[in-house]
């Protein structure tokens, strides 16, 4: 799986700097990095809705889209594959393979006051 993802981010690398008229990747590439990123987040919604009505093949098809578009948005704010697999490595490492990290450290995970205020008032 990794070496299929290598390769195709291989291939956006090679049409970053390709005329947009090239290729659909070149479009992509040259329309900046919030056209990507609304890209990616288009093909994980489609992801999301194809699961909820439970569509297989579906979830299969708009599932390669994101893993496209997120090649894209690597390459468009330099970040390498091998950068994200190191991550998962570290991560399953440390929990196990299908396990995710929080995204804050312990004490910022302590309940804000405001925050703690506005879930009285709601």
């Amino acid at each position: 799986m990794a070496d299929s993802i290598d390769r195709l981010f291989r291939a956006v690398l090679a049409a970053k700097d390709a005329k947009p008229s090239s290729s659909r990747t070149a479009r992509l590439v040259h329309s900046g990095r919030a056209k990507i990123a609304k890209k990616v987040a288009e093909e994980a919604a489609e992801v999301i809705i194809e699961a909820m009505d439970d569509h297989h093949d579906n979830v299969v098809r708009e599932s390669a889209d994101l893993v496209y578009n997120l090649a894209v948005l690597w390459a468009a704010v330099g970040v390498k594959p091998a950068e994200v697999w190191k991550e998962m490595h570290r991560r399953e490492q440390l929990y196990g393979i299908a396990e995710k990290l929080s995204k804050r450290p312990a004490k910022a995970r302590r309940k804000r006051p405001a925050a703690a205020a506005l879930r009285k008032r709601g």
